[in-house]
């Protein structure tokens, strides 16, 4: 919900710095959170711990129910809880940079949350009582963490975002190693710091590159896609250090889980293709918004756009549609498909398949810069008198 709404808040420019300060508040929290929890239990008891987090929950509740947000309904009214979804997830499967982004989410997750969900029994049998050295690990890591932050814009100065992804990881795992590996808090406790640096580099890149990719008009359902990646890639990361006290206390296999982790966030940036995004989401209004001729516009509707295309230049233009194909698809297009007349070899046809006419009519409140800069490319391709023509069709159901 905060990542969707951060945002609405600030603009564009500000975002990397806007999400680092919510890393920033997370991270106090996490000092804050262990110390005051601690006194409560000592002094009042457990009960008050679970009664102050309630009041907590339901003052941020009440501060967001006071937020005073511009809302200005869409004309079209509101979209259908299943079509929504459907637009969503197909948005996210259709993007390069969001699946790239997401795959790297999962794998940085699953790996390091192995080191916090340890932590207790990591803590257990160091030098001192274990709730403390808990507490003093755990802090050092939102210490770390805030510290991160505040370096962060320097460090965006210096390296790029996929480059403080990798970093990020492999500091991260270096540090559970040694975590791991010894029993005296005064390594555990820099390895910890080093650690807090190096979850928030990675989780704030990973996040900025997330929101820049989404467009407004898909942006909280991308963020809810790539927040079931993170806490399901977590649950799954820490499961599979949970078999029990046994395997915690095995340090050869918490080593080796770090140099997993290591190699996994290494082959990643390869298989990902470093998750780089050109494409400008910048809302647009340049495409004209058509009207129908009849008021029955119930049913499904086919677009088809007619090209007139070189032959010399036939497979550069087929390469180009692939883009179109998942350009459309983001948008929403229940299909899409590239006809070629069999009696004219220069005619080319693009066929799209949207689920109603106010369907059809969203995708003119979702055009965006990058569009407008793909249909002139597709344009230019086309050798015809005037410019290709477009017709729109109900599908009739018999």
């Amino acid at each position: 919900m905060f990542a969707a709404i951060v945002p609405a808040l600030v603009p564009r420019t500000q975002l990397p710095e806007a999400l680092a300060l919510n890393g920033v508040a997370m991270n106090a929290s996490r000092i804050a959170g262990p110390l005051i929890a601690g006194a409560l239990i000592a002094s009042a008891g457990s009960v008050c711990v679970f009664v102050l987090n309630a009041m907590l929950s339901l003052l941020c509740g009440a501060l967001l129910m006071r937020w005073r947000r511009a809302h200005q309904p869409s004309p079209l009214g509101r979209e259908r809880l299943f079509s929504a979804i459907r637009v969503g997830v197909q948005f996210v499967s259709q993007s390069a940079p969001v699946r790239a982004t997401l795959l790297r989410t999962v794998v940085f997750y699953f790996n390091s949350i192995a080191m916090l969900a340890l932590l207790p029994l990591l803590a257990h049998g160091r030098d001192g009582p274990a709730a403390s050295m808990f507490t003093v690990l755990l802090a050092c890591m939102g210490v770390g963490a805030i510290a991160g932050a505040l370096l962060l814009p320097r460090m965006r100065q210096l390296v790029s975002r996929n480059g403080l992804v990798v970093a990020g990881s492999l500091a991260q795992a270096g540090a559970a190693a040694v975590v791991a590996l010894n029993g005296t808090r005064y390594l555990a406790a820099p390895a910890m710091l080093v650690a807090g640096v190096a979850w928030i580099t990675a989780a704030n890149s990973l996040a900025v590159s997330v929101q820049l990719a989404l467009p407004d008009w898909v942006r909280a359902r991308g963020m809810s896609i790539f927040q079931m990646a993170m806490m399901g890639a977590c649950a799954l990361g820490a499961a599979r250090v949970g078999p029990g006290r046994i395997a915690a206390q095995r340090t050869g296999e918490r080593a080796g889980a770090s140099v997993v982790g290591a190699v996994m966030a290494l082959a990643t940036l390869r298989l990902a293709g470093g998750g780089g995004n050109d494409a400008d989401p910048t809302p647009s209004n340049q495409f004209k918004v058509p009207v129908a001729a009849t008021m029955d516009t119930a049913g499904h509707v086919q677009i088809t756009i007619e090209y007139r295309i070189d032959a010399a230049r036939a497979a550069e233009f087929r390469a180009l549609m692939r883009e179109s194909r998942r350009s459309r698809l983001q948008q929403g297009a229940l299909s899409w498909e590239l006809l070629r007349s069999a009696s004219d070899p220069a005619c080319y046809i693009e066929r799209i398949v949207d689920e109603s006419w106010i369907e059809h009519l969203r995708h003119f409140d979702r055009v965006t810069t990058a569009d407008v800069a793909l249909r002139d490319r597709k344009f230019a391709f086309h050798v015809g008198a005037g410019a290709p023509v477009v017709t729109r069709c109900f599908v009739e159901d018999l």
